[in-house]
């Protein structure tokens, strides 16, 4: 279980940066498969990390860790070929109106880290892919 870190600063200095070769910002894991393409992408690139719980403009949206976590972990045993060894941050960030504060929302920070190791994705066929990280895009190779 991941224990919520309350050091805004740090992820809204991340928010401030523009998505790119080493930053991508995820409303949620919906699918494995397809977030697997992105994890392999850092891999072979540069590394890089994923903001999850953010809009493609920066603003906080929040997500559930644990579930995140999950969809992560699957996706790196079971569309990562080798795995990807990922670390996770989650972070609590306080929503405010004004002086009330409205709620709190969490942010998950995944980095991933460039192995050294060629990475493929594989699909739900079995199919083989190597993909890598230009610019803000994950492009097959």
């Amino acid at each position: 279980m991941l224990l919520p870190k309350k050091n805004s600063e740090f992820v809204e200095s991340l928010l401030k940066r523009p998505e790119g070769l080493t930053l991508d910002f995820k409303l949620h894991i919906t699918n494995s498969e397809k977030i697997a393409k992105t994890l392999v992408a850092f891999a072979n690139t540069n590394g890089g990390i994923i903001l999850i719980g953010v809009s493609d403009k920066g603003q906080i949206i929040g997500i559930d860790g644990e579930e995140e976590t999950y969809m992560l972990d699957k996706a790196s045993e079971e569309f990562c070929s080798p795995p990807i060894p990922l670390l996770y941050d989650l972070y609590e960030m306080e929503q405010w109106d004004g002086d009330v504060e409205m709620e709190e929302r969490y942010v998950l920070i995944v980095k991933v880290p460039k192995t050294g190791m060629k990475h493929l994705h594989k699909n739900a066929a079995g199919r083989e892919t190597y993909y890598i990280r230009r610019g803000d895009q994950t492009i097959p190779q």
